[in-house]
């Protein structure tokens, strides 16, 4: 992989961390409550609103779209940190206790990415955000559909996975933000 890619992805995912660690201390683990689906629809939100921004090319209030894609990061690794924690009924959570499994999440992403980008070449330097925005929107029906089948698949990788593409294409945009 570019060491180029790889020094922006890992600023990109130390400062959804950042931000991840301070909601925690503001607000807690509340998302605990959270079922997947409810997840997905939070990410599904947050999607939709840069995509309808993109179109409108105006936005009424004042978060800037960056914000949304760093909320879908963090969203899509309180999802996959909730599938480790099925077996818990713990609620209330420290950061201390969550990092370990956040750090995992990013790390098995990560060597995901690397991968895709040696078989892609990097190809998503030359697409634009508003095409990968329809990626990661995509990828959420893809998710919807798969819940609504309680996760039984045929042929297709299950939700961690397209969790861990929206992920990565999200960090994309924030790159090609800069």
């Amino acid at each position: 992989m570019n060491e180029k890619t790889a020094h922006e992805y890992k600023e990109v995912m130390a400062g959804c961390k950042a931000l991840f660690a301070k909601k925690t201390h503001d607000y807690g683990t509340a998302w605990r409550v959270l079922r997947l689906p409810s997840i997905t629809d939070q990410i599904f939100i947050k999607a939709q609103r840069i995509r309808s921004i993109q179109d409108k090319g105006i936005q009424k209030v004042g978060d800037p779209i960056k914000d949304e894609f760093v909320g879908i990061i963090n969203y899509c690794l309180i999802a996959m940190m909730q599938m480790e924690l099925a077996d818990s009924d713990k609620m209330d959570l420290r950061f201390e206790e969550l990092e370990p499994l956040y750090d995992k999440a990013v790390a098995e992403t990560f060597d995901l990415l690397q991968n895709k980008n040696h078989d892609y070449g990097e190809a998503w330097r030359d697409m634009r955000v508003s095409s990968i925005t329809d990626i990661i929107l995509m990828k959420l029906f893809r998710v919807k559909q798969i819940e609504d089948n309680q996760g039984k698949t045929l042929a297709s990788e299950g939700v961690r996975a397209n969790y861990q593409d929206m992920i990565n294409y999200a960090v994309f945009c924030l790159i090609k933000h800069k």
